[in-house]
């Protein structure tokens, strides 16, 4: 059997309807919903089932929806599947589900501590005065010299360094407005404004990330029994003083995707799951390990695929 990672999407993976196929075969969806739910004190199951879209995009909802759905699908092939991952990474919020899956964080706690992590950021910057841009084809350094340029008083920087020549910049948005037509005059192939109203992984979700840090002292956290790759600086955790650091300064540092991927081959790693909705992390991946097997959970025939070829 292939030595296998799982990795965990963030934001931007979910929608309306997800895992809602999945859940009328595998008990595990709606159960796992449950205990999130008995947690937040609404009824989250019934937000992802139903919407409206406008509701489960906001941050503090989004991200305990995020987690629960990866959580589940977790169970579900941990109890019906022989792949047993060697390493786990997320991204950004998926994190979270990377460290829960590792049993360094109770399930219970990382419902708590993301849903507050979503409201952390949103309360960190008043609603339109943040915003995310994705930039495509330009070089990283490419992409470090456009936010000097266009930062002028305001933040900007580089969020996610997803794939090559796949950087997200944010920050205020005016500067994110001026950065748009320079990075199509420095060539860049696709400038796009993303639908996102908090600028994450910048310094302007300082004051979430000191919140956050307090709020992580309060949780009990435990050496990971699997390996957890993280992103702010693309290394193993060592112990909870390191997740803690980690967990906090990953608001105000860029998310390092590709030295994610990187680190994963590293280990010897030929074959990554994506533990959760959709397909994101997977075509990220594939721009970056070319010749990696990959596999998604995205729905129920491809999560039943990996399923039988794991020898369920």
């Amino acid at each position: 059997m292939p030595l296998s990672s799982f990795v965990f999407p963030g934001q931007g993976s979910q929608s309306v309807g997800m895992l809602a196929d999945i859940a009328l075969v595998f008990p595990e969806v709606e159960v796992t919903f449950a205990e999130a739910s008995a947690v937040l004190g609404f009824d989250l199951w019934k937000l992802v089932k139903e919407g409206p879209a406008t509701d489960l995009d906001q941050t503090m909802h989004t991200q305990p929806a995020l987690l629960t759905a990866s959580q589940a699908l977790w169970c579900i092939i941990q109890a019906r599947s022989a792949i047993r991952p060697v390493v786990l990474a997320g991204h950004s919020l998926g994190e979270y589900s990377a460290l829960v899956c590792a049993n360094a964080i109770a399930f219970p706690d990382a419902v708590k501590l993301v849903a507050a992590r979503g409201q952390y950021m949103q309360d960190a910057v008043p609603a339109g005065q943040g915003a995310l841009a994705a930039i495509v084809g330009l070089s990283d350094d490419a992409v470090k010299t456009l936010c000097a340029n266009a930062a002028g008083d305001d933040v900007l920087a580089p969020a996610n360094f997803n794939s090559p020549g796949q950087v997200v910049i944010a920050g205020h948005t005016a500067a994110v407005l001026r950065a748009l037509p320079l990075a199509k005059e420095m060539g860049a192939k696709l400038v796009k404004q993303l639908p996102v109203s908090v600028p994450s992984h910048c310094i302007l979700m300082k004051p979430a990330a000191e919140k956050l840090a307090d709020l992580l002292e309060t949780i009990v956290i435990k050496q990971p029994d699997l390996p957890v790759i993280n992103n702010v600086d693309a290394v193993i955790y060592e112990n909870a003083s390191h997740i803690r650091d980690g967990l906090s300064r990953q608001l105000v540092m860029p998310v390092r995707w590709v030295e994610v991927i990187q680190a994963l081959k590293k280990q010897h790693i030929d074959h990554i799951v994506e533990c959760g909705p959709g397909k994101v992390l997977s075509g990220l991946n594939k721009r970056i390990l070319a010749d990696i097997q990959l596999t998604n959970t995205a729905d129920l025939a491809s999560l039943q695929g990996l399923l039988s070829a794991g020898g369920s």
